[in-house]
């Protein structure tokens, strides 16, 4: 289908507007192509995903990664980051454009907290009222925390999670932040939720998480690689003929115990 067209649709759902102010989202490099019959989906565009991209030896006409491929002004980025730019020389050979969505899909109706929530089981979820990008819901049935947190991990494909045991032993309303959100922790406590599920968690905030007795538990931001699929989801809701490629090679890092 048409490049422009495609990426309207998109960006009904999911508008520049929703991005947080930080943010880079929209088209990283290349130039889009007229027509657009192969998509390339990936939660990191690096130089693994070139490489598969490589051996796919098809024609890809554009590549849409969750996380963006240069935060931040072009110039800058690359002249800081040799690595980047050598990525960014060899997909402009190929010419394949890169493009990302990342807050504003973070935030959208349909997008990534929405597709956790319903991937964990939630139940009446909708955004918080002090952090419309954050979900909140209810399990189907109370649990206790550490029953709730293996039922998380099985629920979201991980193969660990680390809890924050904290607060109250009996969970049944959840509050999820895909990605780097520890900071928002002080939300869901405030809108009376049982837990809350995001990455990244920095020491210091996990002092102030024991000290204010509550729950957290960090899944780990590789959890965002259910932005493949359900960006293709959305696409063929926007054209079925689309071919989509996952890419799929996030790892969470080794655990090792004594």
């Amino acid at each position: 289908m048409k490049t422009i067209k495609l990426l309207r649709n998109l960006a009904k759902r999911f508008p520049k507007s929703l991005k947080e102010g930080f943010d880079h989202v929209g088209l990283m490099t290349g130039k889009l192509k007229e027509e657009t019959k192969t998509i390339v989906l990936c939660l990191d565009f690096d130089e693994i995903v070139l490489k598969e991209i490589q051996k796919l030896n098809k024609n890809i006409d554009l590549i849409i990664s969750h996380h963006p491929f240069i935060f931040g002004t072009r110039y800058q980025v690359l002249k800081k980051d040799p690595i980047k730019r050598q990525l960014c020389d060899k997909i402009d050979e190929l010419n394949i454009p890169v493009y990302s969505m990342h807050t504003n899909f973070d935030s959208g109706v349909g997008g990534m907290n929405d597709a956790l929530s319903e991937k964990l089981g939630l139940i009446d979820y909708q955004p918080l009222e002090s952090c419309p990008m954050a979900r909140g819901g209810k399990l189907p049935f109370k649990m206790e925390v550490h029953e709730f947190a293996k039922y998380a991990i099985d629920k979201l494909d991980l193969d660990y999670a680390h809890l924050i045991n904290a607060g109250k032993k009996e969970i049944e309303k959840v509050c999820i932040l895909g990605g780097a959100g520890s900071y928002k922790y002080i939300n869901a406590l405030n809108e009376g939720y049982d837990i809350f599920l995001t990455g990244d968690i920095p020491h210091h905030i996990r002092r102030d998480i024991i000290a204010n007795h509550f729950n957290v538990l960090d899944v780990n931001h590789e959890v965002e690689k259910i932005f493949c699929y359900q960006m293709e989801k959305l696409i063929h809701e926007i054209d079925e003929s689309v071919e989509i490629i996952i890419i799929d090679h996030e790892k969470l890092p080794e655990l090792i115990i004594k």
